[in-house]
């Protein structure tokens, strides 16, 4: 039913391959491959090239306007190496070289993973999901630690990120009206890569999918231990919680 995706910025280089990109958690996702099948990730050679790095492998997290957090502190915050830090940086440094990223920003790089719709509406969710604080920009440490997340969190942890973002009003549950504003900026975003065309109803036939099986006690909404509990009751779903561990 759901499948696990990661997010990234598209600052790849040789030593960091990350070649997932984030869906929601839903079944029967709009894409060629047919319902319930994962969205096929952006390959190699259709990802932005960022600029080449003259770093050397020892390089300090450090730039021009940003100076993040200590690298032992990243290294506690999160499930990264040392190395795996300091590779992460340095694409990140060279799409960002302020240190933060804005909105607008995020949006535009986000689109160039999916060319064929428009992802602008799904990039809003996104950022948000990433803007743990709610400044408005996504420094290193907000882009690292949920990456960390979503590539080697404990499923429970890669749930409840998940959740974060179907949350939009951050208010500790789904409505309906939230899910539906989620799965329109999905099926926009696949744009021409859904065949046969969907219909018009599809995003609110997902919504009510998802409601029959996250709403247990039918009141309407989506609460974290509802949607917690469904999910580690499904083997597909903790299967693919699994799907994206070690990608780096």
């Amino acid at each position: 039913m759901f499948q696990d995706a990661q997010g990234c910025f598209g600052m790849l280089q040789d030593r960091i391959i990350l070649d997932e990109t984030p869906t929601v958690l839903l079944e029967g996702q709009p894409h060629p491959g047919g319902p319930g099948a994962p969205l096929p990730p952006p390959q190699k050679g259709d990802m932005p090239s960022p600029p080449a790095d003259t770093c050397d492998g020892d390089v300090e997290l450090s730039a021009a306007r940003h100076q993040p957090e200590g690298l032992e502190e990243l290294q506690a915050h999160t499930k990264f190496t040392k190395k795996e830090l300091q590779s992460l940086y340095r694409g990140f440094k060279n799409d960002c070289p302020s240190g933060h990223v804005d909105e607008e920003t995020f949006t535009l790089i986000y689109a160039q993973f999916f060319p064929q719709g428009d992802s602008s509406a799904y990039a809003h969710f996104l950022f948000n999901a990433f803007d743990a604080d709610g400044s408005g920009a996504l420094c290193f440490e907000d882009f690292v630690v949920g990456l960390s997340v979503l590539l080697r969190g404990t499923a429970q942890e890669k749930l409840k990120w998940a959740f974060n973002l179907y949350d939009i009003n951050k208010d500790g549950c789904i409505t309906k009206e939230e899910m539906l504003e989620i799965m329109k900026s999905i099926y926009d975003m696949m744009g021409r890569c859904t065949l046969p065309a969907p219909r018009d109803s599809a995003p609110a036939e997902h919504v009510e999918q998802f409601f029959q099986k996250m709403d247990r006690n039918g009141d309407g909404v989506v609460t974290y231990e509802e949607f917690l509990e469904t999910c580690q009751q499904d083997a597909d779903i903790m299967s693919s919680m699994q799907i994206f561990e070690n990608t780096i």
